[in-house]
């Protein structure tokens, strides 16, 4: 299956609903987060246990990450990957007879709207303090990754970077009529919406939206989005940026006809935003969970992330992603969980304007 293809359009549906080795058993991990390495932890009680990893992550990196995790510590994570607002409606859905251990989300929101619902475990003081307070949740309830940055793709053959527009806002201008493509059922575009609802409140940011509508082509994905740049379809649109550094890895550098743009700093679509892991409140391993998240704060894991084809940005001091051309430090703040909310007011904006 082509990387491009491999995550399936969201489903309108499941957006509606978004609404370590701790100190004893990763002893080796919880200070300067290097090893990563349970050898010694608690005479190894968990090794040997098998955890459920609800993950809306990369599964490529899911995967690499997962293997890496059992050879340190001897625990075992099952993956069921999916949407991550799928995965939390299946969350709210169980309660606590869900199986899983841990939920792994692209974004904020959807950690947000379990929090609220009280079904996240807190996360083990070393863990969180391995990265940057303001990435993780402010009340301790799950622990920042990685991060990525919203970005806009253009048809180079069509635009130059000069002509790349330095605000979001500028996307509802009548200019931009037949030139646009937007994928609104994406859950990385939900956090740009709350944003404008912030910048312009609400009627302003339905304007907006409209305006957008007006002058775009729906896509199912950011897959379909970046695809349909890069063939010349649609003259650009804003996505994450690992999705054009992975559609450049599909189809080389020759046959790759788009590049990268970025919205100035301040700006609402300047979103810089984590992807976080969280223990279930309900967790039959609850141990072993907080291992899962103590690891991929360390060394070892941010270093996988690092070097994956996710293209997305490590949180740990000390690792960079060199595969990247701009460096995380060039791209601004990263957005508070609690800036973002639960996403609620933007998917009923999204969906009272027909884009959902």
């Amino acid at each position: 299956m082509s990387v491009i293809s491999r995550r399936s359009a969201r489903r309108c549906a499941a957006l509606s609903v978004m609404v370590s080795l701790s100190a004893l058993a990763l002893a080796g991990c919880g200070g300067s987060q290097d090893s990563g390495d349970s050898s010694a932890a608690s005479g190894g009680s968990l090794k040997g246990q098998t955890i459920t990893v609800y993950s809306g992550q990369h599964e490529q990196t899911v995967s690499a990450l997962v293997k890496d995790f059992k050879a340190r510590t001897g625990i075992t994570a099952k993956v069921r990957s999916g949407d991550e607002a799928e995965l939390a409606n299946q969350l709210l859905t169980e309660g606590p007879a869900s199986p899983a251990d841990v939920f792994f989300a692209e974004n904020p929101p959807a950690l947000t709207t379990l929090e609220d619902k009280g079904l996240l475990a807190k996360t083990d003081t070393p863990t969180l303090s391995a990265v940057p307070a303001e990435d993780s949740s402010a009340k301790g309830d799950w622990v920042g990754v990685s991060a990525r940055e919203a970005a806009f793709v253009y048809d180079t053959g069509k635009l130059k970077g000069s002509q790349v527009p330095q605000s979001v806002k500028d996307l509802a201008d009548p200019a931009w009529k037949g030139k646009l493509g937007v994928a609104p059922s994406e859950t990385d575009f939900t956090p740009i919406v709350t944003r404008m609802i912030k910048s312009l409140g609400k009627d302003g940011a339905k304007s907006w939206l409209e305006g957008l509508k007006a002058n775009s082509k729906v896509y199912g994905s950011n897959e379909d989005l970046v695809a349909a740049v890069n063939r010349g379809e649609v003259e650009g649109g804003v996505i994450d940026h690992y999705y054009w550094y992975r559609l450049r890895d599909e189809q080389g550098a020759a046959k790759t006809r788009s590049a990268l743009g970025y919205f100035k700093q301040g700006d609402p679509g300047a979103l810089v935003d984590v992807s976080g892991a969280a223990a279930l409140s309900h967790s039959k391993h609850k141990a072993a969970a907080q291992a899962f998240l103590s690891y991929l704060v360390s060394k070892p894991a941010q270093q996988i992330i690092a070097g994956s084809e996710s293209y997305e940005y490590p949180l740990l001091a000390g690792v960079k992603n060199t595969k990247v051309s701009r460096a995380l430090a060039d791209s601004g703040p990263v957005a508070r969980a609690a800036e973002l909310g639960d996403g609620k007011d933007a998917l009923d904006l999204l969906k009272s304007t027909g884009l959902l």
